[in-house]
């Protein structure tokens, strides 16, 4: 359907599905805020918003939201790297599997604060946020494509070996096309993953410039409508960031660029 064949009513559904529960929810915030009726405890949507423009005139500001968001991908990409390569090297290595699987379910199954306090003692604190989210990134990876290459079709692969496919064209042909969206769903569930396991690493071991930092230093002088705030900027860059994400891995339509 093109964009002249389209309804007002199908144009205008998309907006009303994010205004309605924002209206919503902005109103059900005001009303708890009155009733409450202490700013320390419950500010007002309106105080938070006043709170966000004047943060965001600041060097501070983008200063801290940039390094957090450095540190978030960096470590995204470091996870998803690994927990591929690490995929493909235990589906492949019966020996690899035996001696890494383990480890990495261990690692999946530990509390990210306990890592993070682990991690403390032997790395300085502007890298632990990203060496975090790494390592909680790196077993929904390597679990999403062990499952993706367990479920890889027997008689396609019995094929590539009857017509003498080599291993870089099995790989093109048959292994990324199966790969796809059990890729897909581990990046975008670990980007998840890796922008909130960062941030609280950023939280209790504070660097000089992050999200987690400023959040910190809010709560400990008890600003309610900055703490606010930054959680504010936290959940609109997550959703932000996971849209584009989505939209870049979206597979394209035969015939688009």
């Amino acid at each position: 359907m093109t964009a002249s064949t389209m309804s007002p009513k199908s144009s205008v559904k998309p907006i009303l599905r994010i205004a309605v529960p924002l209206v919503v929810w902005l109103g059900v915030w005001q009303l708890a805020s009155g009733w409450v009726g202490r700013e320390l405890l419950l500010p007002a949507p309106a105080s938070v918003a006043r709170c966000l423009v004047e943060l965001s005139g600041t060097g501070a500001f983008w200063l801290s939201a940039g390094y957090t968001l450095l540190r978030v991908i960096s470590g995204l990409v470091g996870g998803v790297v690994l927990g591929t390569a690490l995929a493909f090297l235990t589906h492949f290595c019966t020996w690899a599997d035996w001696v890494f699987s383990p480890a990495i379910r261990v690692l999946r199954a530990t509390p990210v604060v306990s890592f993070i306090l682990l991690v403390y003692l032997w790395v300085t604190r502007t890298n632990i946020p990203g060496l975090i989210a790494g390592m909680m990134v790196l077993p929904v990876v390597w679990g999403s494509l062990t499952a993706g290459l367990k479920a890889v079709d027997g008689q396609l692969l019995e094929m590539a070996r009857a017509y003498g496919f080599s291993l870089l064209k099995t790989l093109r042909l048959i292994y990324l096309p199966s790969l796809r969206p059990h890729f897909t769903a581990a990046l975008l569930n670990g980007f998840g993953l890796a922008w909130k396991s960062g941030v609280a690493a950023e939280v209790l071991c504070p660097p000089k410039w992050a999200i987690g930092s400023s959040i910190q230093q809010a709560r400990q002088a008890l600003e309610t409508p900055e703490l606010f705030a930054w959680t504010a900027v936290i959940v609109v860059l997550s959703l932000v960031l996971e849209g584009l994400l989505g939209l870049w891995l979206k597979p394209k339509k035969e015939g688009t660029v």
